[in-house]
């Protein structure tokens, strides 16, 4: 008697897990997080079985999967989303506009130019009105000022200006491209942690120039191409060794 419900608790058993491996078909709806938009023409794949589907104009989507499948949810603008399959239910994805992720980064270094602009500003309540680099038209005879001229290139306070005028260069090309290219971005948008994340982030640090008339999703496309080179490149490194 034993033996038997053993073996009736076994058939059981195996016809739940047949269950669960079965495809369904999977309903969902893809919605801006924050607005409650419904988003239309995001692209939903399926990781495990490489197929994908398309939102329509209200934002669903049906998709076949199987639980404990991966889905890969993406849409231009806003961050992409992997969502792991629980139960058959529907399914609500919530997507964050790239913008907002650039928010607490352009609210630091505007912070920081601000605190650069104050000491700019102090240096000219010290005396120094052209940051160490004079005009010529201080050693003119008709109302120029030859002492401002030479203090301002020889003088202590106007040689700390210069010297800080070039590092106040350095610094507002850093902020405008770290509003495109930096920890909290990459991290949302790869896979890379740790040794490999912080060695990305100076291998692929973008220019200025290169990113002068960039948009969010400009930002994104190039983080994710550069982190699909970067783990390439590891890969044939480790495969070689």
């Amino acid at each position: 008697m034993n033996h038997l419900k053993l073996f009736l608790l076994l058939i059981i058993l195996t016809q739940g897990l047949k269950i669960k491996a079965q495809d369904f078909v999977l309903k969902g709806v893809v919605i801006e997080k924050g607005s409650n938009v419904r988003i239309a023409l995001a692209g939903i794949t399926n990781i495990r079985s490489k197929m994908g589907a398309t939102s329509n104009d209200i934002g669903i989507f049906q998709l076949n999967a199987r639980i404990g499948d991966t889905l890969l949810i993406q849409k231009r603008n806003l961050t992409d989303r992997k969502v792991v399959i629980k139960t058959d239910d529907d399914l609500v994805v919530y997507l964050v506009r790239a913008s907002t992720m650039l928010e607490e980064v352009t609210v630091k270094g505007q912070n920081k130019k601000q605190e650069m602009e104050g000491i700019k500003r102090d240096f000219k309540r010290n005396g120094s009105f052209f940051e160490g680099k004079p005009p010529l038209v201080l050693l003119s005879p008709f109302g120029g000022s030859p002492l401002t001229f030479f203090y301002e290139l020889f003088g202590k306070t106007p040689a700390r200006a210069r010297n800080f005028n070039r590092y106040y260069k350095k610094e507002l090309s850093l902020i405008e491209v770290d509003k495109f290219f930096n920890k909290s971005l990459v991290s949302k948008n790869t896979t890379l942690t740790g040794k490999d994340l912080d060695n990305f982030l100076l291998d692929y640090y973008p220019t200025r120039s290169t990113t002068i008339n960039w948009s969010n999703y400009d930002a994104v496309k190039y983080i994710k191409e550069s982190a699909k080179k970067y783990t390439d490149t590891l890969r044939n490194t480790n495969n070689t060794q």
